[in-house]
């Protein structure tokens, strides 16, 4: 589903920002990108999500190679891919049903199926009574999950989550951990990068760490590496 095949991305003639990156994801699973800030993880993420292009190496994405495809190409499996960030980017001049609406009216649906579509992800994220609320009268948690709804509303295959908690709580950090654990028990790769190594630890979701731009440590590989040699 997803394959990074020695990736490294510069900007100029400065230094790589990732170096090496091999790795790849397969349907179903939930993915952990960890590391110290500046380590990588959100240039991974858009390298991911396709609005950057690797300097070196391959990446696939649905059996795609990225750097092959046209903008339009591209943009045509950005609609298969739902991000979620830190900071919500939610529109404030607009009630969550019609933050969530934004996101199918750009793609073009059918205006007749919005309103159906966008109550069924309110819902799923436990948010049906606050359709008509601002985001300025809904709280943190709250807005984190009118953006899951927002990224979910096109149905897509793989959920990008760029530390989708680091502004929350412990208790709407819980609830919105929990509520990605359930997008990903319906089927839907989840990625997500967090410093939150708590969360890391309750699950035994896979977990790649970023440093200095290089993967120093990934759970699938060196757990398996660990049991070979025992």
């Amino acid at each position: 589903m997803i394959r990074f095949e020695n990736v490294g991305l510069r900007y100029g003639n400065g230094p790589e920002i990732l170096r090496d990156v091999t790795f790849h994801v397969v349907p179903g699973s939930f993915h952990f990108l960890t590391g110290p800030s500046g380590a990588g993880k959100t240039t991974l993420l858009r390298l991911l999500f396709m609005s950057l292009r690797p300097t070196r190496g391959l990446i696939f994405v649905f059996g795609e190679n990225v750097s092959d495809l046209s903008a339009a190409g591209r943009a045509e499996l950005r609609r298969r891919i739902g991000i979620v960030f830190q900071d919500f980017r939610l529109l404030e001049d607009r009630t969550a049903a019609e933050n969530i609406a934004f996101a199918l009216e750009v793609t073009g649906a059918r205006h007749d199926t919005i309103a159906a579509r966008v109550m069924r992800v309110l819902t799923q994220v436990g948010l049906s009574a606050k359709s008509q609320a601002y985001p300025r009268e809904l709280s943190g948690g709250e807005q984190q999950r009118v953006a899951i709804a927002r990224a979910l509303v096109n149905d897509p295959a793989i959920l990008v989550a760029d530390e989708p908690t680091g502004n929350l709580d412990e208790r709407a950090t819980r609830g919105v951990f929990q509520l990605l654990r359930d997008i990903n028990a319906g089927g839907t790769v989840v990625v997500m990068a967090t410093h939150d190594l708590d969360l890391v630890r309750q699950t035994p979701y896979r977990t790649i760490e970023l440093r200095e731009g290089a993967v120093v440590f990934d759970s699938a590989v060196d757990e398996a590496d660990a049991v070979g040699m025992s």
